[in-house]
């Protein structure tokens, strides 16, 4: 049974109100509040235009995320299965963190190590309350499957969501620009599914994005680091799970995919052949449309939300409308 923590008696719709105020107000006002106490971004050697973060606030995730799980868990009407994800994504936003605050950063094992650990978790939740069928259109037949290769494939969608995502976010508002485009997107699709719960979640989280890009528009004044993206990826790959479509992530995360997963592929094709690859892209994509192509940060963001606002739409209509 889906309870209210807090506002047994209440009107649900004044709590929702509440929610989505104080995400919005709530996330801004400890963000100006707190900024300077983040730790301070050391630059990226490769990336281009690197040095520009260089000295800035990082680690804003960690702000974002828990007023986002903390209201979450006051104001909507959270069930057993909710809360596990939310104490996962609390989970993947420190492990981020803790990365951007250490002095020296993470190897990629440790942090894929994490990855996989929190996508298990996740994954064993779902199956525990949703079995292990899904659906390949929304309004196609529901496929079974055994539920070892459910989970070996839920386990890989979530570990790429947390690193696609986590290579995209190298530009000024880039990385939450998408990710308030696919959360839009998803936000309709669970409309049509009328679950109200997630749809409520991702209007808390998005207004907690929407906060962050006030100080994260170019010129940006802070960072989200891997605290935020990792926990971005997380939700966006949890969301395509309980729509009971997963293979939604392809269209509506398709900039992720293309701008972080191009670099992703790159470095495991140079590990597995250990030899260059792709040697006349430069990844993630944006750095290669700003050093190869000549694009503006201003530029590169809005085309890229673009691309993701024409395939979104063109998903929605296709499946919903046509």
């Amino acid at each position: 049974m889906i309870t209210y923590l807090l506002g047994d008696g209440i009107d649900s719709r004044f709590l929702l109100l509440t929610c989505f105020i104080l995400s919005f107000l709530g996330t801004i006002s400890f963000l100006a509040l707190l900024k300077e106490r983040l730790p301070r971004d050391v630059g990226r050697e490769f990336a281009v235009n690197g040095e520009k973060s260089k000295g800035k606030p990082r680690g804003a995730g960690i702000i974002f995320i828990l007023v986002f799980v903390l209201l979450s868990l006051l104001l909507l009407p959270v069930d057993a299965e909710a809360i596990v994800y939310l104490v996962m994504l609390t989970a993947a936003m420190l492990s981020g963190y803790l990365d951007d605050a250490s002095a020296h950063p993470w190897g990629r094992l440790k942090k894929g190590l994490l990855d996989f650990v929190i996508a298990g978790i996740c994954t064993g939740t779902y199956l525990n309350f949703n079995g292990s069928s899904f659906r390949l259109l929304p309004d196609g037949g529901v496929i079974e499957l055994h539920p070892a290769l459910f989970a070996a494939l839920a386990v890989i969608l979530i570990f790429a969501a947390i690193n696609v995502v986590n290579c995209t976010d190298g530009v000024d508002g880039l990385s939450t620009t998408i990710a308030i485009v696919s959360l839009v997107s998803f936000f309709l699709v669970f409309r049509q599914t009328e679950d109200s719960l997630y749809g409520a979640m991702i209007v808390s989280f998005l207004l907690s994005l929407m906060g962050y890009l006030w100080f994260n528009a170019s010129p940006s004044k802070l960072l989200m680091g891997d605290a935020g993206s990792r926990a971005i990826g997380l939700l966006l790959a949890l969301l395509c799970l309980k729509c009971g479509t997963p293979l939604l992530f392809l269209p509506l995360c398709f900039v992720f995919i293309l701008d972080g997963g191009l670099g992703l592929l790159k470095i495991t094709l140079i590990k597995l052949f250990h030899r260059p690859v792709m040697t006349k892209l430069r990844t993630p994509l944006h750095d290669h449309t700003r050093k190869v192509l000549g694009w503006s940060d201003t530029q590169t963001v809005f085309r890229f939300t673009i691309v993701q606002v024409v395939v979104s739409a063109l998903t929605i209509y296709v499946l919903f409308f046509y």
